[in-house]
């Protein structure tokens, strides 16, 4: 008997599920997280749940952690020192010369997370097809070194120009400092990105040198104690690209995991459409400090292939996922213009929303919803039971103030946090040509939903699923997630003959790189993908392309690929043009699936609903307190058609079906939602 275990992160919850693949039988669990040493919440809850012969027969353990991106955001990781080529010390601070608030007269870039006394220039030069035209100067490096042991710097990242063409420079400078005696980590930006453009490569490469040290001790410690426990499968941590690595990779690669955490849920919910023809999907993942949301299209995510952090370019693949500062924790308050805000300031886990008694006394999204009558009577599975007394008297803080009864603050508070969301689901939708109200809403996370029907109004969107074990659903899509390698490298050369054969060449090396960094998992086979950077002779940006491949060469001529390129242009802007078509990068993937799970199994009975219990809560379709029929979702039959209000239970959230809402249990096992107009003039 194999098991799967994954264990979500959050600002405020860890979540864990374990999944029995002889079985399919599931166990959830949800404990508060631990902010200083998130490992101890995540061994908390493998405690709970996982008893001895189950961590025993664990075959994966999947992760997913904001470690990395807290450190970045926080700014909280190792002095590091950048070696550049001489002449390009102030490219941090030159950037691409833009201004990300164009109408802000106050805005000021972030600072450079290396400062300038530790950018230390080097002579020395490689052009762009990867030729040398000047030689390293091993001077320039012991210098720089003893500046780097002067200032105690604990990581060094290497980026030289064009050194994605030619690293040899670069290892050659590794190796320099290395014998001078520094110990501590070293990024070489050819291995960390191997594509072109100064700016985004140097800060990515500085980004990996800057967590690396403390990504690399945080999954040592957990992995240290997972074996302790009696775990000897495999641990692996999802990618901000989707799919999953190893923790040795990750130590290694840990620039790869920034967004580790906020994708593994868009992952399952792109499993979910797959398998049961869902259709176009926007996610809306509500946690505890913040919300995030993606498109899920064809089955598969939103790829780009760079992301930004704290307004820093990171060059790496990565799902589409917009994040705000909104949550069941956010705190709402009044500011200087007697406004009404909500976040991006979190309660977080400690001391959490003012109801649950933890020392909070600023009223948060949670207190609104709890006193509004959306929670049920606030007894949650953990045991948990929230304080009327204490909600009341947050939510009285802003109140008070603006002149307002308790349930017009409540329900301000809430309309507020649902607007914020939606304009961040208009970001991936209406400013990208989709329209939302031709979607599905998928809702996850433990807010997420208690949101869904708020947000499906707001965006006129007609249907909404909540997933089973919507609470944990991030850990249920870490457990399918496939172990994923990719490379890339910039290789600008014109779409001829000649330029495929190139491009298979430079794919050969791809493949073997990515080979000799594959763990030593046994998986039953692994697949190779292909895709090409593409643009017009003379544009600047590209458009990255599928290719089909035989073996991991490119199984297409020079015509098909200049077709598939312009049908991608066509589709994206509208036009073509008659101009030369020329590669410019080369991305190579391999992906080893793990089996197959079984189909998403609905929770085992509790108990039966008692089909008389009524709840006043505040209907935001009716505007008004009326009674809201209350359920547990194990009683919910896949005949059930049941309209509106009603407020469903389960074990890790709280679904609130507003008036106007119809609730039927899909095939898939997720709560269907659908909106009808008609039902509020019953």
């Amino acid at each position: 008997m194999a098991v799967r275990v994954g264990v979500d992160i959050g600002g405020t919850f860890t979540d864990l599920i374990l999944y029995d693949e002889e079985t399919g039988g599931v166990k959830v669990g949800k404990v508060p997280t631990t902010p200083d040493a998130p490992e101890t919440g995540c061994m908390n809850a493998v405690r709970e749940v996982v008893d001895a012969p189950d961590i025993r027969n664990t075959a994966f353990f999947f992760h997913g952690t904001t470690v990395g991106l807290n450190a970045l955001l926080e700014r909280r990781g190792t002095r590091v020192g950048l070696l550049c080529t001489r002449g390009f010390r102030d490219i941090l601070e030159i950037r691409r010369g833009d201004r990300a608030d164009v109408y802000g007269l106050f805005w000021q870039p972030p600072e450079p997370i290396v400062p300038r006394h530790l950018r230390m220039p080097v002579g020395g030069r490689i052009d762009a097809r990867g030729a040398e035209v000047a030689p390293l100067d091993a001077e320039d490096i012991a210098a720089a070194a003893r500046v780097f042991t002067e200032h105690g710097v604990g990581a060094v990242a290497i980026v030289f120009m064009h050194g994605y063409a030619n690293g040899v420079h670069e290892r050659e400078a590794a190796r320099t400092l290395r014998t001078l005696g520094f110990k501590g980590e070293i990024s070489l930006s050819h291995e960390v990105s191997g594509e072109y453009r100064e700016y985004e490569r140097t800060c990515t490469t500085c980004i990996d040198a800057f967590v690396r040290a403390r990504m690399s001790r945080y999954l040592d410690r957990l992995h240290d104690d997972l074996k302790s426990s009696g775990f000897s499968g495999s641990a692996l941590i999802t990618r901000s690209g989707g799919g999953s690595m190893s923790f040795q990779e990750a130590g290694r690669r840990p620039f790869e995991t920034i967004m580790s955490g906020p994708v593994a849920g868009v992952e399952g919910a792109a499993e979910l459409s797959r398998r049961f023809g869902l259709g176009d999907l926007v996610t809306a993942d509500v946690g505890g400090t913040s919300f995030d949301t993606s498109l899920v299209v064809e089955g598969r995510p939103t790829l780009m292939f760079e992301g930004e952090i704290a307004g820093m370019p990171l060059q790496t693949s990565w799902v589409d996922v917009r994040s705000i500062g909104s949550g069941g924790g956010s705190i709402a308050c009044v500011d200087e213009g007697g406004l009404l805000r909500v976040g991006p300031r979190s309660a977080a886990a400690v001391p959490g929303p003012a109801c649950y008694g933890r020392g909070g006394e600023e009223p948060c999204m949670t207190d609104a919803a709890f006193h509004l009558g959306m929670l049920g009577d606030g007894v949650f599975a953990s045991g948990m039971r929230l304080d009327h007394q204490l909600c009341e008297a947050a939510i009285d803080r802003i109140a008070g103030p603006l002149g307002l009864e308790l349930d017009v603050a409540a329900r301000g508070i809430m309309e507020i946090s649902a607007a914020a969301m939606a304009s961040a689901i208009r970001e991936i939708t209406i400013e990208q040509g989709r329209d939302p109200r031709t979607l599905k809403l998928i809702a996850f996370g433990g807010a997420g939903p208690l949101m869904s029907t708020l947000l499906a109004r707001e965006m006129d969107m007609r249907t909404v699923l909540i997933p089973p074990h919507a609470g944990n659903f991030s850990a249920w899509g870490m457990l399918g997630a496939d172990i994923v390698r990719e490379a890339a490298r910039t290789r600008v050369t014109p779409l001829s003959e000649a330029g495929v054969n190139e491009v298979n060449a430079l794919l050969g090396e791809l493949f073997a790189e990515l080979e000799r960094r594959s763990p030593a998992i046994d998986v039953p086979s692994r697949e190779r993908h292909v895709m090409l950077d593409m643009r017009y002779t003379g544009q600047e940006h590209c458009l990255a392309v599928a290719m089909p491949n035989r073996h991991g060469s490119i199984a297409a001529g020079c015509d098909a690929i200049r077709a598939s390129f312009v049908e991608e242009y066509k589709r994206t802007f509208g036009v073509v043009m008659e101009a030369p078509v020329e590669v410019v990068s080369v991305r190579a993937g391999i992906r080893a699936p793990l089996p197959d799970r079984l189909a998403v199994q609905r929770p085992a009975q509790q108990s039966a609903a008692d089909d008389g219990l009524r709840l006043d809560a505040f209907s935001f379709a009716l505007g008004k307190r009326v009674p809201f029929r209350v359920i547990e979702r194990c009683a919910i039959g896949p005949r059930d058609r049941l309209a509106g209000p009603l407020i469903v239970l389960e074990p890790t959230t709280t679904t609130y079906v507003d008036a106007g809402f119809e609730c039927s249990l899909h095939e898939s096992g997720c709560l269907q939602l659908e909106y009808d107009a008609g039902l509020l003039a019953k």
